[in-house]
């Protein structure tokens, strides 16, 4: 198996390149059903954020291992004005664009592990992983 595949995001197109990569990517890792929606829900929030506020960034993408636990790691990084308010960014309903707001706070409910660094002036990057039920 690969690992990784990482997707460079400047379009809406992109945004479906990186969905599809993902969900074909998890479910060769064993994910299913569900679950494969969920991920590939995440990767369109990380992308758009990219596309809407950076322009331009990427998703990562790779297997990940932590002891007995496998899973799917996906990475939003770009080089964007950054989140001048990350604490406000992550509630629901904030939205600095219009938007409904559910981006980040809906993506950290349903990955399993969520991290999140960003700089104003000079970018954000976002670590969400997502584990395969014990076996």
């Amino acid at each position: 198996m690969e690992d990784g595949t990482v997707v460079p995001i400047q379009s809406d197109r992109d945004i479906i390149v990186a969905r599809h990569e993902g969900r074909r990517m998890a479910a060769d890792l064993g994910f299913a059903g569900s679950e494969l929606t969920l991920i590939a829900t995440a990767i369109s929030e990380l992308a758009r954020n990219i596309v809407k506020f950076a322009h331009r960034g990427e998703i990562s993408i790779s297997a990940v291992q932590n002891g007995t636990r496998s899973g799917i790691s996906i990475i939003a990084r770009d080089e964007g004005p950054g989140i001048p308010d990350l604490s406000a960014a992550m509630k629901d309903g904030f939205s600095t664009s219009k938007g409904l707001g559910l981006g980040l706070p809906g993506t950290r409910r349903i990955m399993d592990d969520f991290e999140i660094d960003s700089q104003p002036g000079a970018g954000t990057t976002v670590i969400v992983k997502k584990w395969l039920p014990p076996t």
